[in-house]
């Protein structure tokens, strides 16, 4: 069976990033009617901040990543949560210990500073801990057994490091990168055990994959130096390793290194899925749920960065998606994030729902400005607005002249269209409106412009102006529809109270 995992580290925000790593394996989980994990990696102690796991959990929930085994769900595998299975890491570290893959290791900060600073000196190609400089330092290799378990009895602090073979050709497969090939003497001695009571990455990675049965390891590009460590340590456990998969990293607007929350900063957009709140610092950043986007936008958005069908579609529902992924079709190189594309899904999958569900989910915005409405009039207005907007706030951005008159005018719009003889004209147009019976857009239409022609007038000199006076600015939707669904009324008394407004 396939089961795959997302493994995140509670020490933060989930980026974009992390959340296009789950949905890849979520994906590939469905798309093979296998198993999808959620894993908390929370050994790194010093890194744990409050509230992350939380966050993960809640943004998977969001976009509609359910996975069928998990800290908070349980499952046959479990616990879920790597700080709940200590005491396993450290049965399975002495097993390497005893096999010879793994040694106790002595030195103090400063010892390895200085082993470092030596090695610089001599201008030393290779500054590692390895088997060309452990036997320096105070370790499993230069203390006798007598004087490991002394100290060890003593209490004094201890790791436990991964004894790296020397001049040895790792190769391995690397689904989506072909062959990786690694010779170990550009490897260290990883520590595999920390001073704290936990274990690294690296240990607790390699048996949870192991224990939960994973069948393939999807994950992020920054992984795929631990890659050749990883294939050792079940090289050294006599376990079969799971088949790999390292994806692409995905790249800043220009292209130029890995997407930040800086860059999100600085051009305007979110590289979260949800509100953050730094529980130290207080700093927040906004998540993509509270900047407007869909969760089924994100999906898609996150779907097309580093992956692609083969075809031209490039809208998808999650289960279209599911249907079509295959790691086949997954890049090596970096995908670029496109804030004018990741809108642009968003507005597509906008246009895809119903009069009536963004009438709903436009509800809240109109109750936050006081509005009440009748629901077929929010409807017209849906209607004449959907194809202009991008997010459901900019119903009200974009067309909140249906339902309150403007306050101001575009400054611009009035320097180019409001001239000596606007008002005069705005007045006698006001009379005409006032005459129609018939107050539909194409009865409306048909008058208005019958009306300029004998006035000998240019229609841009006559509707944009009117156009200002209704709404404020001189672009929206079609006019003579707007002018129908506002009403003969208002429209007459938004002219008369722009016209006395607007000074020249």
């Amino acid at each position: 069976m396939v089961r795959v995992r997302f493994a995140p580290s509670p020490t933060g925000p989930l980026h974009i990033g992390g959340l296009r790593t789950a949905l890849f394996n979520y994906l590939f989980a469905r798309k093979n009617s296998g198993k999808f994990i959620l894993r908390i990696e929370d050994t790194d102690q010093m890194r744990y901040v409050p509230g992350a796991e939380e966050y993960i959990v809640e943004s998977l929930k969001w976009v509609g990543l359910d996975y069928d085994e998990g800290p908070d769900i349980g499952g046959p595998k479990g616990p879920y949560r790597q700080s709940e299975r200590v005491e396993l890491y450290r049965k399975y570290a002495q097993v390497l210990i005893e096999k010879g893959w793994a040694y106790y290791a002595f030195d103090t900060p400063q010892e390895l500073e200085d082993m470092r600073q030596r090695l610089r000196q001599a201008k030393s190609s290779v500054q590692l801990y390895n088997h060309l400089t452990r036997g320096e330092m105070k370790n499993s290799f230069t203390l006798t057994q007598a004087e490991v378990k002394e100290r060890i009895e003593a209490g004094e602090k201890y790791v436990i490091r991964f004894n790296m073979p020397a001049d040895k050709q790792i190769i391995v497969h690397d689904i989506i990168r072909g062959e990786v090939k690694v010779n170990s003497n550009t490897l260290d001695d990883k520590v595999l055990f920390k001073s704290d009571g936990f274990p690294t990455y690296h240990l607790a990675n390699i048996i949870d994959d192991h224990l939960m049965e994973i069948s393939h390891v999807i994950r992020g590009e920054e992984w795929l130096p631990s890659l050749p460590l990883h294939i050792l340590l079940y090289e050294a456990f006599e376990w079969e390793p799971p088949k790999f998969a390292h994806l692409p990293l995905i790249l800043k607007p220009n292209g130029k290194g890995k997407l930040s929350k800086r860059d999100g900063d600085q051009m305007g957009f979110p590289v979260f899925p949800l509100d953050w709140t730094d529980p130290k610092t207080g700093e927040k950043a906004r998540g993509y749920r509270e900047w407007g986007y869909l969760p089924e936008a994100v999906i898609n958005i996150l779907a097309m960065l580093g992956w692609n069908p083969g075809t031209d579609q490039e809208i998808f529902t999650l289960q279209e998606l599911i249907e079509q992924f295959s790691l086949d079709r997954v890049q090596k190189s970096g995908a670029k994030f496109d804030p004018d594309k990741a809108r642009w899904f968003n507005q597509q999958h906008l246009r895809k729902k119903s009069t009536q569900e963004l009438a709903q989910m436009f509800l809240p915005v109109l109750e936050s400005q006081g509005i009440e409405t009748d629901e077929q009039y929010l409807f017209r207005v849906i209607e004449l607005l959907k194809d202009r907007v991008e997010f459901i706030e900019e119903f009200w951005t974009k067309g909140f002249y249906f339902f309150e008159p403007p306050r101001s005018y575009d400054a611009k719009g009035l320097k180019k269209a409001w001239k000596q003889q606007t008002p005069e004209i705005m007045l006698e147009l006001k009379e005409k409106i006032s005459q129609i019976d018939d107050f539909t857009s194409e009865n409306i239409e048909r008058e208005l412009k019958q009306w300029v022609e004998s006035k000998e007038l240019s229609f841009s000199k006559v509707f944009t102006p009117l156009r200002l006076l209704v709404q404020g600015s001189t672009s929206g939707p079609h006019l003579f529809d707007m002018l129908e669904l506002i009403g003969k009324k208002e429209v007459i008394r938004r002219i008369e109270t722009g016209v006395s407004t607007i000074k020249r």
